[in-house]
């Protein structure tokens, strides 16, 4: 099958396009071993082929569990090229969330790489829908499950492929899972269309041009990351992939392979500016960095600023359900002087397919500089949540996607955010829903009542914090709070700190507890309630 007969609105397309008109060029490296677009192609058509001899067939899922990877990227298109639906697994999870996740999308085939195989091995055994483990990597399996390698190699020397059969349009593609505010995660749903619509903003806007060369160092379970491996395969670019962020492998490989674009989140520009070996690395490459996930804070753009003057910077504002860009503060406005730098604090102008207004409590439009919930229309929002027809109501009631995000826009429609609706925080660019850790701390017995909030962290943005009392003759301490929550989810999604109230929480009215009001002194003096 030829990208021509491919209909326009296809992911697939983006892969089978650039094989066919640049065959040669680079496509991917990933540890040390770099392949061409056709080879990439090639390894996309033979692990579809894979997985239609196992048993895929349209609309069934294809879940991904490990590091970033030359796999993990073929995974993007691979099932799609069948019409299946690929599912990447967020690895931070515990094992029991990990699980829900399987439970939920019902996979029949999960593809595990050599840093899970012990997880692999659990979740084969305890989830009823999986009919196949492929292992990817150097890895012994004991005779256990098919190796990835291995499966491609073979089918690529027998050139015996299936026939291609690719989704398109409204189809779905890709489930992302992303915390539930109800405590377990929700599988959005992103279509052909919404993808493609990104994509073919987003190379224009961030003003990327052909065979750039792409890092890819944020986890590649999340859609930022993944948004760069439609981007690059339509620019015939070259990605170069890192399993897990590391400051001295990332500085080395922008340096090595001349790298002209690379999205990051603030942490790690926190902690890359802080390697003491920064400036020894040349960077000269660099022609366009971006930023998202969560709020820059001044002093820490200042400081990006100062040392990349000549890189075009841009920072975006999304979620998983907008695939993911709503927002974009240009370049222009990233300067410490002159009138443009007004703008700085800004997440921008809603990119050009987005239609985006301030709501109050009753989803009316307010005026300019005036706070309220920030709605968001266009072709790029996500069909809806997997299996959960009432919450994906309540998102997109009025055909207005409900961001959760407080915010206001000035006269010009540039958007400031101000807080959260909802009580999510971001902390290091992961999103932590408190009720998720309040449902664990619950279950301690010398808990009487608790609240999570997020808290000002210098390196990670916001910090996981929980405000507890005890229950009449109850006794804990921080460390073992800590602890029992690590016990039972996520590492990134724990408590780092623990307030002990003598008093009682503060409550509204009805009864709830004011975290407005446990926020207050960790906040005060600070610009905004997010940085």
């Amino acid at each position: 099958m030829s990208s021509e007969e491919v209909k326009r609105n296809s992911i697939s397309s983006f892969l089978l396009r650039t094989a066919e008109r640049w065959p040669n060029k680079p496509a991917v490296t990933f540890s040390g071993v770099t392949r061409t677009w056709l080879e990439t192609k090639e390894r996309c058509h033979a692990a579809a082929t894979l997985f239609r001899r196992l048993g895929v067939e349209q609309g069934d899922r294809i879940a991904y569990l490990g590091l970033n990877s030359n796999v993990c990227f073929e995974t993007y298109y691979s099932p799609a090229l069948i019409s299946a639906v690929f599912v990447p697994i967020n690895h931070r999870l515990s094992i029991g969330e990990m699980k829900e996740c399987l439970d939920d999308c019902a996979p029949k085939l999960l593809i595990v790489d050599e840093n899970f195989g012990e997880h692999g091995k659990r979740l084969a055994k305890s989830c009823e829908s999986l009919q196949e483990t492929i292992y990817s990597g150097q890895m012994l399996r004991s005779g256990e499950g098919l190796s990835y390698e291995d499966s491609v190699k073979a089918i690529i020397s027998s050139e015996e492929y299936c026939e291609l059969s690719p989704s398109s349009e409204d189809e779905v593609v890709i489930f992302f899972y992303t915390g539930g505010t109800t405590g377990r995660s929700k599988g959005v749903m992103l279509t052909n269309n919404n993808l493609v619509c990104n994509t073919n903003c987003t190379i224009p806007l961030y003003r990327m041009k052909q065979h750039w060369a792409f890092v890819i160092v944020g986890p590649l379970f999340h859609v930022a990351a993944g948004s760069r491996v439609f981007s690059c395969a339509v620019l015939a670019g070259h990605a170069v992939i890192l399993s897990k962020f590391d400051v001295t492998a990332l500085l080395g490989v922008i340096e090595k392979y001349k790298i002209n674009s690379a999205t990051l989140v603030p942490t790690m520009y926190q902690l890359i500016l802080d390697h003491p070996k920064f400036r020894s690395f040349d960077l000269s490459s660099l022609k366009m960095l971006a930023s998202g996930a969560a709020p820059l804070s001044d002093a820490l753009l200042r400081r990006i600023l100062e040392v990349f003057p000549t890189t075009e910077f841009f920072q975006t504002y999304g979620m998983t359900e907008a695939s993911p860009v709503l927002t974009s503060l240009d370049s222009k406005y990233h300067v410490l002087s002159g009138p443009n730098s007004k703008k700085l604090g800004s997440v921008g102008r809603s990119v050009e397919h987005v239609d985006l207004i301030i709501a109050d409590d009753q989803d009316r439009e307010v005026p300019p500089n005036t706070i309220g919930q920030i709605l968001a229309k266009g072709p790029n929002i996500m069909k809806g949540y997997w299996k959960l027809t009432d919450a994906t109501q309540e998102a997109l009631e009025g055909g207005w996607y409900h961001t959760g995000d407080a915010g206001y826009l000035d006269e010009e429609g540039f958007l400031y955010l101000e807080g959260r609706v909802k009580d999510m925080i971001v902390s290091g660019g992961e999103n932590v829903y408190p009720i998720e850790v309040e449902n664990v701390l619950e279950n301690h017995p010398a808990i009487h009542q608790c609240a999570v909030i997020g808290i000002p962290h210098d390196t990670w943005g916001e910090a996981v914090h929980a405000v507890v009392t005890l229950n009449k003759g109850g006794k804990a301490t921080e460390e073992e709070l800590i602890n029992f929550c690590k016990s039972a989810i996520a590492s990134y999604k724990c408590p780092v700190s623990v307030t002990f109230r003598l008093d009682p929480m503060p409550l509204s009215p009805i009864n709830k507890i004011l975290k407005t009001e446990l926020r207050k002194p960790f906040w005060e003096g600070r610009g905004s309630k997010l940085v």
